[in-house]
């Protein structure tokens, strides 16, 4: 059966009907597999979507959807995956600390690279960190190669990021301490940009000395 050409398996499709929805993004399908149930007299198909959709900016979400035709999966995907949507902790165009992202059979390590090394990742991890607006970063997939377990376990690592501030305040030192100067920086100035704020921001780490 012929899929429609702009939500292909290659994961790269986009659902255009989605548009600007408060700031965020057209989705974009990872892949969809046609399921069969067996039932009385036979075999009943249908359609799953695994979507993502972000603002380039930060927020990202996954959803799956499952219906009897493909245009109707990937709407509900696209739906449940603006309500799964999550704020990621970045610094500048990278992530602010390395992670493991585990969910399943699903294992992915996520590093943070220097401007201009680009989005070094695939398939489903890749579409993520895009949609999440993130430009530099190292990704690689220690685990299953399924899809959906690469997406969960990317999500997964995405969401456990801390900012360095809740590191600092657990352990009782300076975020300079453990966050290298760079970084840290680039996270104060994200921070500050998010929060509108041209003067500074009250949420920004300080990278001198503890108080």
């Amino acid at each position: 059966m012929a899929f429609p050409s702009n939500n292909s398996r290659d994961g790269r499709g986009r659902d255009n009907r989605d548009g600007d929805d408060g700031g965020l993004r057209e989705s974009r399908v990872v892949t969809i597999n046609r399921v069969a149930k067996v039932v009385k007299g036979g075999r009943r198909f249908s359609f799953t979507a695994l979507v993502v959709i972000g603002d380039g900016n930060g927020r990202v979400g996954l959803g799956y959807g499952k219906a009897k035709e493909v245009p109707l999966a990937i709407q509900k995907g696209t739906e449940e995956a603006k309500r799964n949507l999550f704020t990621v902790p970045m610094a500048g165009s990278t992530i602010i600390h390395p992670v493991l992202g585990t969910t399943g059979g699903g294992k992915v390590m996520i590093k943070p690279a220097a401007a201009g090394t680009g989005v070094i990742a695939g398939g489903a991890a890749r579409i993520i960190l895009e949609e999440a607006g993130v430009h530099d970063v190292l990704c690689k997939s220690l685990g299953s190669a399924n899809h959906i377990n690469v997406a969960r376990a990317t999500v997964a690592g995405l969401k456990s990021l801390q900012r360095p501030d809740q590191i600092a305040a657990r352990r009782g030192i300076a975020a300079e301490e453990f966050v290298p100067k760079g970084l840290l920086k680039a996270y104060n100035e994200t921070q500050k940009i998010r929060s509108g704020d041209t003067s500074g921001t009250p949420e920004a780490v300080s990278t001198g000395s503890t108080p």
